[in-house]
């Protein structure tokens, strides 16, 4: 229950930040430009995926993404290197399972989104027996 509270929460926080960065494009009047060449269309998430299965603690793996007609790509939790690509992939060390996803805004203002979940096995160190601590027999006073 926990963990669908999180991932709820962790995809809300992606719409948010991607709520403000069109509303700071339509203040700033900045905009985006489909560049030449580039194929009309809706923006897709052609790809999403881990290297792996699942990593054990410490360990890395690969994130790899692909989306067409996007002009921008993000991938919550806020990773680094991040941008519109048909295939393209990225180191990650998560020291638990991680839930990730990805948003990708086309160039008419569309958001399309994906999720995976990496798991990480934590091994728990084995917890050694606690030697047995004797009874202090109490005498009652006399």
């Amino acid at each position: 229950m926990a963990a669908r509270i999180g991932k709820l929460f962790a995809a809300m926080a992606l719409m948010l930040a991607v709520w403000m960065l069109g509303t700071y494009r339509r203040n700033t009047g900045e905009s985006w430009v489909r560049p030449s060449g580039a194929t009309p269309g809706p923006v897709r998430i052609l790809q999403f995926y881990s290297s792996v299965g699942s990593i054990k603690a410490g360990e890395s793996a690969l994130l790899c993404y692909g989306v067409e007609n996007a002009k921008s790509v993000r991938i919550a939790p806020m990773m680094e290197g991040e941008s519109p690509s048909s295939n393209r992939c990225l180191e990650v060390a998560p020291r638990r399972t991680t839930h990730y996803t990805i948003l990708a805004e086309g160039f008419d203002g569309h958001v399309v989104m994906q999720s995976l979940t990496l798991p990480v096995d934590t091994l728990v160190p084995r917890v050694e027996e606690r030697p047995k601590q004797l009874a202090t027999r109490l005498e009652p006073p006399v």
